[in-house]
């Protein structure tokens, strides 16, 4: 592992651990055996090593995303294929997806919403066109496409933070049968 890997890599498990505000950029470049001029030398200042992150994990979860909600015609299959690309990303990046969910739920005004915001809209984004895709099929959108990306976005998420918050187990994990019930429970509010 290279120094910038290494950095990141105790970047997140610091961020993880403590919060992004909690931690410091000698700590982090002691931790990853590198001065700071060297954490510097890549990353220019915390908020571009937290920038870095959040782009070098969130990227490839965005590409696995993206193929996953290409709609062919069924928005059940869909939607169990949008929430399976998720959970299968929170289990290979359990420190990852909580510290991308905590980023996103920090002070509006902070830099860690700043830097989390643009990947949360691209996520967004991705999910919405599965529902632009599907509306003539449902006739019953009436411009909700956004409303229901947001629903069906909490939903999944909520669901996989929560099991881990009391699951004995301690990972984001999710069964075919538990997106089976979750895509169940959230279309029945579509179409009722």
């Amino acid at each position: 592992m290279d120094n910038r890997e290494r950095i990141l890599e105790t970047a997140l498990e610091l961020f993880y651990a403590r919060g992004y505000d909690a931690v410091g950029v000698q700590e982090i470049a002691e931790k990853s055996g590198v001065t700071k001029p060297t954490l510097y030398y890549y990353f220019k200042s915390k908020y571009g090593l937290l920038e870095q992150l959040l782009e070098s994990r969130g990227e490839p979860f965005l590409r696995e995303l993206q193929t996953a909600c290409i709609y062919h015609g069924d928005l059940r299959e869909t939607l169990c294929a949008a929430a399976r690309a998720v959970a299968d990303f929170a289990q290979r990046e359990p420190k990852f997806s909580i510290l991308f969910v905590a980023q996103y739920y920090s002070a509006r005004e902070s830099e860690t919403y700043q830097a989390v915001r643009p990947l949360v809209f691209r996520l967004q984004k991705e999910i919405e066109g599965i529902f632009e895709a599907a509306a003539s099929d449902l006739g019953n959108m009436h411009g909700r496409q956004r409303q229901f990306s947001l629903g069906f976005i909490g939903l999944v998420i909520l669901y996989l933070i929560m099991k881990h918050e009391t699951g004995e187990e301690k990972r984001l994990e999710i069964s075919e049968e538990e997106i089976e019930a979750l895509v169940h429970q959230f279309m029945h509010g579509i179409y009722s």
